[in-house]
């Protein structure tokens, strides 16, 4: 129960945020994330009243959520509405995948840039720059007349949606002094984070049931607007102290490695080992190389490679790719066992996942109240062996009935990977220098995103890699077969077409392949975070 001082505190928050002109529906979800962010925070109320935050604080940081909210909305939004946009706009088979990927593409590309920048111009500038940016971005995205607006309008917001993360992430760490509050802060952020993940499903369900496909794009406009307004009277402003030269070159190098990297990526995870990918992939580690070796010789790098030199940084910033990496590889497929092998619709399917999300909400908020008691080592390695246990619950997951266990496993593995993801940021974010925070933060969230393709294409590969394997009925046409070891959804329509007995036969098959893929999968991802625990706990305790 709260307790009278928390209570006060509480209601003395909800004064010390200003009015503004915004309607009841914008100013409602303000309000509403100020009072769980308010609850929240008293986890760390015997902390040094001298570098403690007060109420201003934890209302900026109830402000600060919202443009990450936002940016991870835009992540899962215009998966749902791509039918509604290919009726409309009638785009090419490869223009719809530019619609849905240029937007998570432009973002990894551009985090270090806008990162580093944030850090010379001004946090909490870049902050409301990107935010006016995403708004405007949006409303063109709404209102696209043809598909080549709309994946230009996606880029836009792919790179205004870079200033957000990295930024917020820096303003935190700046606000909150305290380690413990900071830890907290931090916490809230990756819950929010998650949680615009589980909802973003389940609202374009309701928005598209009711609205025009733009309408899920117009939801960042108020959002938007109640944070411009609030945001330059809660947050401070931070800089580097020293005046730094930008070097254009540089920002454009880190652009294109990490843009070429994952585009090789995900197209090994779209269409197996290929040219074009292995290409992609030559071109970006050539060019991160020479980025390297440029931010050697440059007077002020836009990368300060010396903060690698912390074990913390370095260990915590591998362990964060790699529990990332078994964590969008098993959802990857996840998303499409839960469609092709039990046979649920989309909204009914993002209902189902729903519950993993809130796994990591409750892992990431959980974090600051056990490392009170817990070396921050202990909880991260542990929360990895617990992650690793809910893999090995998926692997006992079967077509006939297995809903219960996969969302039983995919919870457990939400919940251990919600500390790691809260802690390894503070450890990346929190061992920096305060004027490279912005660039910390940046990297902090460049390595999820590159952790995330590799999970995909390597992961991705492994189950068709097995499901490809899967034994054909006699009586299924040549062609036919090789459609059906394509894809699941191809042996679908493969099955549906054919006899009753063969398809039903093939069907089976079909979905009994695309299991051990599964399982094979969340095998491989125990051993990952198993070895990644060990390594975590050895490499932490020596630094």
């Amino acid at each position: 129960m709260i307790g009278g001082r928390a209570a006060h505190s509480i209601r003395n928050t909800a004064t010390a945020c200003p009015a503004t002109s915004a309607t009841p529906e914008t100013t409602r979800l303000p309000s509403l994330t100020l009072t769980i962010v308010q609850v929240l925070a008293w986890v760390s109320m015997n902390t040094d009243t001298a570098s403690r935050a007060g109420r201003r604080q934890w209302a900026g940081l109830a402000v600060l959520v919202l443009p990450t909210l936002l940016a991870s909305l835009e992540l899962t939004l215009p998966n749902l509405a791509l039918p509604a946009i290919s009726q409309d706009l009638s785009p090419s088979a490869a223009q719809s995948l530019w619609i849905v990927d240029i937007y998570g593409f432009l973002l990894a590309g551009s985090l270090i840039t806008m990162g580093t920048l944030g850090d010379r111009i001004g946090r909490r500038r870049m902050l409301l720059i990107g935010s006016a940016a995403f708004g405007l971005a949006s409303v063109l995205a709404a209102y696209s007349v043809n598909a080549e607006m709309l994946i230009a309008t996606r880029a836009l917001l792919g790179i205004a949606g870079a200033t957000l993360m990295p930024s917020s992430l820096s303003l935190a760490a700046t606000i909150f002094r305290d380690p413990r509050q900071r830890t907290v802060a931090i916490g809230i952020i990756i819950a929010c984070v998650a949680g615009g993940t589980a909802i973003g499903p389940l609202l374009g369900g309701w928005i598209l049931q009711h609205f025009r496909w733009g309408a899920v794009f117009l939801i960042a406009v108020p959002v938007t607007a109640v944070f411009l307004v609030i945001g330059p009277l809660l947050l401070p402003e931070h800089r580097e102290t020293r005046a730094r030269k930008m070097d254009p070159l540089s920002a454009v190098m880190s652009v294109v490695a990490v843009l070429t990297v994952i585009y090789g990526l995900k197209s090994f995870a779209e269409h197996g080992l290929g040219v074009a990918g292995v290409v992609s992939i030559v071109v970006g580690l050539t060019v991160a190389v020479l980025f390297v070796w440029r931010q050697r010789t440059l007077a002020h790098p836009l990368m300060d490679l010396r903060l690698f030199r912390s074990p913390s940084f370095s260990v915590s910033l591998a362990t964060l790719l790699f529990g990332v990496f078994v964590l969008f590889g098993v959802n990857f497929y996840l998303a499409q066992y839960l469609q092709l092998v039990f046979g649920l619709s989309p909204l009914h399917a993002g209902l189902w996942t729903a519950p993993a999300a809130c796994g990591v909400i409750v892992g990431s908020t959980l974090a600051p109240v056990l490392v009170r008691r817990v070396p921050p080592g202990m909880v991260v390695g542990t929360g990895l062996l617990l992650s690793a246990a809910g893999f090995l619950v998926l692997t006992q997951v079967t077509p006939a009935g297995g809903l219960p266990v996969l969302v039983i496993g995919s919870v457990v593995v939400s919940a251990g990977l919600g500390p790691m993801m809260t802690l390894t940021t503070d450890m990346v974010v929190g061992s920096a220098p305060a004027d490279r925070a912005g660039e910390a933060s940046a990297l902090s969230e460049t390595a999820p995103e590159l952790g995330g393709a590799l999970g995909i294409a390597v992961l991705g590969s492994v189950g068709t890699a097995i499901y490809s394997g899967m034994d054909i009925p006699p009586g299924v046409p040549a062609e036919a077969a090789e459609t059906a070891r394509s894809t699941l959804s191809g042996a679908i329509s493969v099955a549906a077409q054919s006899p009753a007995p063969i398809g039903v036969e093939l069907l089976a098959a079909a979905r009994a392949a695309f299991t051990e893929g599964l399982h094979l999968i969340a095998g491989i991802s125990t051993a990952v975070l198993v070895i990644t625990a060990a390594l975590f706990a050895l490499l932490v305790r020596r630094s």
